[in-house]
């Protein structure tokens, strides 16, 4: 069954730094653009940065360009997300997401077939 698993969410001060893991099983990870997105309850869920399969070409949302690093380890299904440089802004639930996409649907829900559970990174000011 495919299953994607976040980790490493947590509360830190602003300036902080968080890395957030997304584990992936049953064959969801090869071929794969993985992907991060944040909600805030009451708003839409927003991308915030993607990794292709092919070339590990990174994409980022404009409002954490500089201060997050998208990355993934393949020999092990895994996906990273560095968040250095922390607002309370960036507060909010992350979820990890695979799907194929094309390049200029990298930012879209709609492109990524599979999620996990989310995990809760709150910034304190």
């Amino acid at each position: 069954q495919a299953r994607l698993v976040e980790s490493g969410g947590g509360l830190v001060q602003a300036g902080g730094s968080l890395r957030l893991s997304c584990a992936a099983s049953g064959r969801i990870f090869g071929g794969y653009t993985m992907g991060w997105f944040r909600q805030v309850p009451g708003k839409e869920r927003e991308f915030v940065a993607a990794i292709s399969w092919i070339a590990y070409n990174t994409y980022y949302a404009d409002s954490v360009k500089g201060r997050f690093t998208i990355s993934r380890d393949n020999a092990k299904n895994t996906a990273y997300l560095q968040m250095n440089s922390l607002k309370p802004e960036d507060t909010a639930v992350y979820y990890c997401a695979a799907g194929r996409p094309a390049a200029q649907a990298m930012d879209k829900l709609r492109a990524y077939d599979y999620w996990g559970q989310g995990t809760q990174v709150t910034v304190s000011s």
